[in-house]
């Protein structure tokens, strides 16, 4: 499969659960080297369902990028992206950046985000889309930030 011939649908109670898995399952794979197994084990697709589930009651809207199967998600409220999530076997055929231009045409004012501070990928990701850090952190834990992206208008070029 190709990242051309995909299609992006709203998430709603007929394919939460297909979102879940997609988020569970990425979610594992992106933090099992510096989280604890047993907290890693928590992240089921149950609880990703309700955690997205609380989300979009709370007026957050939740996309996902199917390819035959489900491949990807991404959440966005206002013009805050959240929750971008490739399976990790469909990683490396531009399904994140495919979600993350849907998610940036989604946003209400200039987009925003929040990443790990470990997260190199998602950093040159959002870097080659014209995100920049704008000094904005949040520590997580003793060793760890979360740091603030967002996308730089024209104007700010």
């Amino acid at each position: 499969p190709h990242a051309d011939q995909y299609t992006i649908v709203k998430a709603d109670s007929t394919n939460i659960g297909d979102a879940a898995r997609v988020h569970s399952v990425s979610w594992r794979e992106s933090h099992k080297a510096f989280c604890t197994p047993e907290f890693v084990a928590l992240h089921t697709p149950e609880r990703q369902k309700n955690y997205l589930q609380g989300k979009m009651d709370h007026g957050t809207d939740v996309f996902m990028l199917l390819d035959g199967a489900p491949v990807g998600i991404v959440s966005v409220t206002g013009s805050l992206i959240e929750d971008l999530y490739v399976d990790p076997a469909c990683q490396s055929r531009g399904y994140g950046t495919a979600l993350l231009k849907y998610a940036i045409r989604q946003c209400k004012g200039t987009p925003t985000l929040w990443i790990l501070e470990n997260n190199l990928r998602a950093a040159r990701l959002y870097r080659r889309m014209g995100f920049r850090e704008t000094g904005n952190r949040n520590h997580i834990t003793n060793e760890l930030d979360e740091i603030e992206f967002s996308l730089r208008t024209e104007t700010e070029l």
